[in-house]
């Protein structure tokens, strides 16, 4: 990255999938260092980053009821999830020399510290990687629109959310070769056509901060930095 970030606040948004890599479970080591390498990049540049990532890697609260299991304790298990995967960045930014800090929505006194806009602003604004765990503490709420509302609590201008695919598409790519890919939309395009690149309260959280969703592939190595300085390949979900 050179020059001038084109984001100088932003809030990325991972999923659990990811970090579980080809593995399909838990957290792969390698993932977790290419990512923290990249975001440990961008902070020494200047920008000040916040980090949220899902607990698919894990569990999803959705399927473990599908599966017959109490809905509310599903997504109670995924949250605890999220906190480990926040526990991991924040080892591998350390030995970075980057200073990173868990915030949970979900008390856990003993491993990290609980959410306060206040508290965790502080922290941002001494150039801090904030990783937020623990989704918004409540079920029924994925951790896109978690995502969502630290990004509007903390004043991002922009929400990076890292998929399998290099922006949004009017079908699944991988199943549909005809499926069209949009360089550019606004956040009620998105949920007019019902994409499902984020659900619709995160979406719509966004939309009413202002805050620009970007959609890029994770897979790609140094895309977060791309993005950054203005380059790579991905959808912006911008009203302006």
């Amino acid at each position: 990255m050179t020059g001038r970030p084109l984001y100088e606040k932003v809030l990325l948004k991972l999923s659990g999938e990811v970090l579980a890599g080809d593995g399909g479970t838990g957290i792969d080591r390698a993932v977790v260092e290419r990512l923290s390498d990249e975001i440990a990049e961008a902070s020494r540049r200047g920008v000040k980053v916040g980090v949220v990532a899902g607990g698919g890697n894990f569990l999803r609260g959705a399927a473990f009821a599908g599966e017959g299991g109490d809905r509310v304790a599903g997504d109670q298990m995924g949250m605890l999830g999220t906190i480990m995967n926040a526990i991991a960045f924040r080892e591998a930014l350390t030995r970075r020399g980057i200073a990173a800090r868990v915030f949970s929505a979900v008390p856990v006194p003993t491993i990290c510290e609980t959410f306060t806009q206040r508290d965790a602003d502080r922290a941002f604004e001494a150039g801090e990687v904030l990783l937020f765990a623990g989704g918004t503490g409540n079920p029924f709420f994925t951790t896109d629109t978690g995502a969502a509302l630290r990004a509007a609590e903390m004043g991002c201008d922009a929400l990076f959310k890292g998929t399998q695919v290099d922006g949004i598409y009017s079908a699944d790519p991988k199943l549909d070769p005809d499926a069209v890919r949009f360089d550019r939309m606004t956040h009620e395009e998105v949920l007019a056509k019902g994409l499902e690149v984020m659900d619709a309260a995160a979406v719509s959280l966004a939309r009413d901060n202002g805050i620009p969703v970007i959609v890029f592939s994770i897979l790609q190595p140094g895309a977060i930095v791309a993005i950054l300085d203005g380059k790579g390949k991905s959808t912006i979900v911008t009203d302006t």
